[in-house]
């Protein structure tokens, strides 16, 4: 009876681990700049304010105006020009417009060179989380040979609790090819 609770518990333990690499991928494509503007391409974005510093989503309301531009307005206006310095001291490459009350991302439309690069660097990114799922369901079955060689389980409870975990895993990589492919049909039609 113990034992079947540390089994479901290891595939429960498993099954959140998946849950957040499937999460850490979608933050990460969030990051890259598809020349579609998209909040996510500003988060990792701090501001000096009052002596610290301050992720940018809490000094300032951050909206998309159009389809390429993303705009920054400030809660306190005497933030606006720490706010614009952080922006363009980031890897952004986009040199922000302020009218005085706001400031203003403009992305620039795509090359398609520029397309083709960020296929490439998504299609390795995918690729190295599914890797990753890979190497997490392989831990999993490490563990469970282990608790098997312990005589704690038979060998057709191994065998059954690994099929459990391969679909689990078969699971999480359909959908990190699904938001890979959802990300190719964006950089595609931009």
């Amino acid at each position: 009876m113990e034992t079947e609770i540390n089994l479901q518990q290891l595939i429960v333990k498993t099954e959140e681990t998946m849950k957040n690499r499937i999460e850490k991928l979608r933050s990460d494509f969030g990051t890259l700049r598809t020349g579609r503007a998209n909040p996510q391409l500003v988060d990792g974005i701090r501001v000096e304010y009052y002596g610290s510093l301050t992720p940018l989503k809490q000094v300032a309301a951050i909206s998309v105006g159009d389809a390429r531009s993303i705009e920054i307005r400030p809660w306190d206006p005497s933030s606006l020009e720490a706010i614009e310095k952080a922006l363009q001291k980031s890897d952004l490459g986009i040199t922000p417009t302020n009218d005085g009350k706001m400031i203003r991302l403009n992305f620039p439309t795509m090359t398609e060179d520029r397309r083709k690069d960020l296929l490439k660097v998504v299609r390795k990114m995918a690729e190295d989380f599914k890797v990753t799922l890979r190497n997490d369901r392989r831990e999993t079955l490490e563990k469970l040979k282990k608790v098997e060689k312990n005589k704690e389980i038979s060998e057709d409870e191994r065998i059954r609790q690994e099929n459990i975990i391969q679909k689990l895993t078969d699971t999480y990589i359909k959908k990190v090819d699904e938001i890979l492919s959802a990300k190719e049909k964006e950089i595609l039609t931009i």
